[in-house]
Order: structure tokens, then sequence, then C-alpha cells
């Protein structure tokens, strides 16, 4: 079979951003950096989020490489791979200029991969940039263009939904679950055993009676899940139910939620961590900041304090609605606040933890799909002995100007981590916030 034509790649600044290492995903093809790129690159190199991570590794990787022939015709990349080179700028070309600004740096961009597909016409030239509005440009001229998919979640309608429904399960398999030890045997349920996922939720049923169940990828037997509340919430339906199980269960260490506004995912993960706190040193609740437009919250009114209160006050939200389950000369009402005063539970930007060692804490990351896979392999990669952590969010509602449905961390999470047994999901689907709220949800 004859190997496909070799390529040519031109990188935008936010694919690097993304993904420091980009340039090894791209097999035999050939890599161009225009000269532009490093110029935003170097607004980056400063600071401590995960962007300026990206900015710093990617030139240093590039330095290793550099060379006499960096600027002209590119050096080697590594075995298999092809070259990489960095392009100087050039004057516009005169297809461009009517339509593109030169004060744009993302024209300049476009000014080089245009060049070179006008000079090496045999050889495809593609733009690859997770900006949806450069690709439209570049398409706009016949440039091919393109977003970096090697970290995509491709089918997302078959996305891992943590339960299942069984049907037509026999009475007396059944009732089996309501004495001890309230297992059963996977190979029990054949032909479904040899399809289960470690941790995965079932509603066992046949026309009359039904059982909550989860598998255990360990010992392989499926076992009864019961309803138990957390810190005073107790489950509405038995998606929460599942939820609850896995978030109060220590042998999970890495549990995930997914699920519309008024699920209740945040809700659940903070009681749970509430209930399950003797277990752990510390609660710590976070989520990335994303601002309005893509504009820093530096722009915002106020101390730092200010800036960040309109991100973090759904969280408190949340923890306003358990404690206020109970009356205030109650303990757990009293504790909430101490726990708060004492940080051991502390809600916070995500941004605040980086470089935090994360040892025996209960670590709930809130709208992590507007987190990117890097990001979330960054947070998991420094749990420590005694860490759970609880990723929650909407796959569907995502702030992140660079990340879609496909591309985002919570679905790349879900994906790759489905058949391990330190992990559990569940995809909440029954909204539980209030049947108007419902309503919206589904119809607007």
């Amino acid at each position: 079979m004859p190997r496909s034509k070799k390529k040519i790649f031109v990188l935008d600044t936010n694919v690097i951003l993304h993904d420091s290492a980009c340039i090894h995903q791209f097999e035999e093809n050939d890599i161009v950096v225009p000269i532009t790129v490093l110029e935003e690159l170097d607004h980056f190199k400063v600071g401590h989020d995960t962007l300026n991570f990206h900015a710093r590794e990617f030139v240093r990787n590039l330095d290793t490489l550099s060379g006499d022939k960096l600027f002209d015709g590119g050096v080697t990349i590594g075995p298999g791979l092809g070259n990489i080179s960095i392009k100087l700028e050039r004057k516009f070309h005169e297809d461009l200029a009517i339509n593109f600004p030169a004060n744009v740096p993302d024209h300049h961009i476009l000014n080089i991969a245009y060049y070179l597909a006008k000079e090496t016409p045999k050889t495809p030239v593609i733009l690859v940039t997770k900006d949806v509005g450069l690709r439209m440009k570049a398409k706009a001229i016949r440039l091919m263009a393109q977003d970096y998919r090697n970290d995509h979640v491709e089918n997302i309608q078959s996305l891992y939904s943590g339960h299942r429904i069984v049907n037509d399960v026999s009475p007396d398999l059944l009732n089996r679950f309501y004495s001890e030890p309230f297992t059963i045997d996977a190979s029990e349920l054949l032909p479904i055993e040899d399809d289960l996922t470690p941790n995965e939720y079932m509603i066992l049923r046949n026309e009359r009676h039904s059982v909550l169940a989860t598998f255990d990828g360990v010992q392989r037997r499926i076992k009864r899940v019961d309803k138990i509340p957390a810190y005073g919430i107790i489950s509405r339906n038995a998606e929460q139910t599942f939820a609850l199980d896995a978030l109060m269960n220590p042998d999970i260490k890495l549990v995930s939620l997914s699920g519309k506004a008024g699920t209740g995912k945040t809700l659940l993960a903070l009681a749970a961590a509430l209930e399950c706190r003797k277990l752990y040193t510390q609660i710590y609740m976070a989520r990335p900041i994303v601002p309005l437009s893509n504009k820093d919250i530096g722009f915002l009114p106020g101390d730092i304090k200010s800036k960040l209160d309109p991100y973090m006050q759904p969280l408190f939200d949340n923890l306003g609605v358990i404690r206020n389950q109970f009356p205030e000369s109650n303990p757990k009402h009293k504790r909430i606040k101490e726990l708060l005063e004492e940080e051991k539970l502390v809600i916070s930007p995500l941004s605040y933890i980086r470089g935090r060692s994360l040892v025996k804490i209960y670590f709930i990351v809130d709208e992590a799909q507007n987190l990117t896979p890097h990001e979330i392999k960054t947070i998991i990669t420094r749990a420590g002995d005694g860490t759970k952590l609880v990723f929650t969010g909407d796959i569907f509602q995502i702030d992140h100007p660079y990340l879609d449905i496909h591309s985002n961390g919570l679905c790349y999470l879900i994906d790759k981590m489905k058949s391990q047994k330190l992990y559990a999901h569940v995809n909440l689907e029954k909204g539980e916030r209030s049947e108007l709220a419902e309503l919206a949800s589904n119809l607007l």
C-alpha cells in the first residue's frame, strides 16, 4: 500500500499553548512555525498557569533542536518524524492584503501559510489552529485548515455514561441481593458480564422489581447499592444514588460526574466530601477561571477577592444549601463554619493550587469541561497518598474559547479512564433543581 503524500503543517500559537508536545504528533510530516508564533509565545513565558508552562516548555524543546537550518529548510524532530522550521515575516501577499489588516498577528500566520501553499503546490499545506475564526479565514482563501485533533474524543454519542439498565433479570437473582453477602458473582449475568466496566452501575430489573447495583472489577462480583444520605443530602434518583456511592467509596480514587445544570453534580460532591471528611486532612474545592469574553480578570474592578468572588460564588451557594438544612444550633451547621475558619474546607480558584502537594485531600474540581486534557492530567498526576479526586462538569456548556465537546478535558478523562479499577463515572441526566429549571434546560 503506497504511503500518503507528505504534508506541511503550519502551527498557530493556540495549538502550542494547548499542547507543548504537539510537534511529536504529526508523524513524518513537516512542521512550520511562523516567527509571529514565537513572538506571541514570548508574552506567555512568565506565570504559573498551564499556558505559561506550555509556552516555556515548547521554546525549551525547540532550543534543543536548534541549528543553522532551523531557519533554512528545517531540522529533524526525531526518528520517524518530519522536519520543523521557523519562517520569518514576509511582505503581505497581494491576495490577502485587501481583506486582512497587517496589524493582526493571526493574519501574519495566515500569510506565511498562504505563501507556502503557493510555493509548494504539490505538497498539501494545512494550517492547524484551535481558533475557528482563523480556520474560516483560511478557507475563504482556499487554504486548508483544521483543528488540532490529537486529544479529541471522536464518538461523543457513545461516551461512557457509567451506568446501564439490565432488563428481564430473574426474580430469584434479584432476591439474592437482599440476603448476605448482598452480592452475586458477575458470571451469573452472562452475557452482560463480558461487557461490564469496573465500577459501572446498573439498574437490574424485571416487570415487578428492581435493584441498584455496581460491578466490582477486582472481585468480579456485582453488589447491591443502597441509598445512603451524605451530610443530610438524600439522593432523589438512581443516578444520584450511584454518584454518592462512588463519591463516598474510599477505594475509588478518581470520580467524574457529568450532567446538565440542576442535576446535583456539585452539591453531591461537596456533601459526600463533608460526610467523609474524617478520612482526609482537607477538603479542597476549586474551579477554573474562564473570564467573560476571554478577558483577563485584571479588567474587573476591586482587589483580588472582589475579582474572584463572582467565579467562586456558585460553590459557596452549594455549601449554603447543605448548611441551611440544619438549624444554626445544630453541630453540623456549626461544623461547616469551623471547617472554613480552620481552612480544613477551602474554596478557591484552580490556579491557586498549582505546585501544591495533594496528600490525603478530598479534591473537587468543578466546571472541569473548561480544562484541557493536559490540565486534567497535571492535576491527577499530583495526587498523593490518600487523595481522592472528583471532577464535575457539563460537557455541553463549555466557556473556554479553544475547547469544544470533542477536545475538553472532562470528555478526555471519561474516555481514557473508563476501564480503570480506581475510577468511576456517572452521567446525571435528570434535573432535580426544580420543575421550571428542568423545563428550561430541556427546551431553551
